[in-house]
């Protein structure tokens, strides 16, 4: 099922996690990056439209400025996010430039989200990015965020972003495969769910948590973005985004993964 969404999808939104760009040390993955770009340009070249919806800021200003990684005040934290973001960005250029690839920024708050204006603003610059075969590189505005504008993580930006783009699927990549049917970390008999189409049952399950061994650790948030999307009609795929060339393995059929579907 996953093969064939992503052979039926033209217009697609990937959501990549701090998790899954950072190396062993913390850094930011320059050979991940390369490979995963070269990835997305192949699509491209298939006739696809990707925007990606990339976490790493934070990350990426701490392999600059390694002196702030203790501090814990959130006006350091915002400066470390202004300074990763650059770092973030400019690390998706040289990575897709092999390609001759131009990317373009987006930062956005949930207020951007809200607001008739913005909304239409934001849509109309996706749609000249991808037209124009530049891809929309998009991370929440953490630099000014504060809690009532807060998105409060890239699973929910994703979503919202495939909603506002009409985008045909998201792939949500994380450090986890999929969902399973118990959380993997507890239970070591735990099984990949592959297709999910009830998501309140899903939902409910979730919110129970230990009750019926439901997966914890970030899951809700990806449950959450699922909702989101099907009742819009996209279907979405969860899956690990740190296997060897994701991309190529998941529409070859090659890598399992959790497909939601409407």
């Amino acid at each position: 099922m996953i093969r064939e969404l992503i052979a039926q999808a033209r217009k697609i939104v990937i959501k990549i996690g701090s998790n899954t760009l950072a190396d062993k040390d913390g850094r930011i993955s320059v050979p991940y990056l390369e490979e995963f770009a070269a990835q997305v340009t192949a699509l491209i070249r298939s006739g696809k439209q990707i925007i990606l919806v990339s976490s790493g800021a934070r990350v990426a200003g701490l392999s600059s400025l390694g002196k702030w990684v203790r501090k814990q005040d959130i006006h350091y934290k915002q400066a470390l996010c202004a300074v990763g973001q650059v770092e973030l960005m400019a690390a998706w250029r040289r990575a897709f430039e092999a390609g001759g690839i131009h990317v373009g920024q987006i930062l956005l708050t949930q207020e951007d989200f809200g607001d008739s204006i913005r909304t239409l603003n934001m849509r109309n610059t996706l749609f000249t990015l991808v037209d124009e075969g530049i891809i929309p590189i998009i991370n929440e505005n953490d630099t000014v965020s504060v809690e009532e504008i807060r998105i409060g993580d890239n699973d929910t930006l994703a979503a919202l972003s495939a909603v506002l783009w009409s985008a045909e699927l998201l792939i949500l990549f994380s450090d986890i495969d999929g969902l399973y049917d118990k959380n993997p970390k507890e239970y070591p008999d735990a099984k990949l769910v592959e297709e999910v189409r009830d998501i309140a049952a899903v939902r409910n399950a979730v919110a129970a948590g230990k009750a019926n061994s439901f997966g914890t650790g970030g899951i809700a948030t990806k449950i959450d973005a699922a909702q989101r999307v099907l009742s819009y009609g996209i279907p979405m795929i969860l899956a690990h985004g740190g296997r060897p060339r994701v991309l190529e393995a998941l529409a070859a059929g090659t890598q399992a993964g959790t497909a939601f579907l409407p």
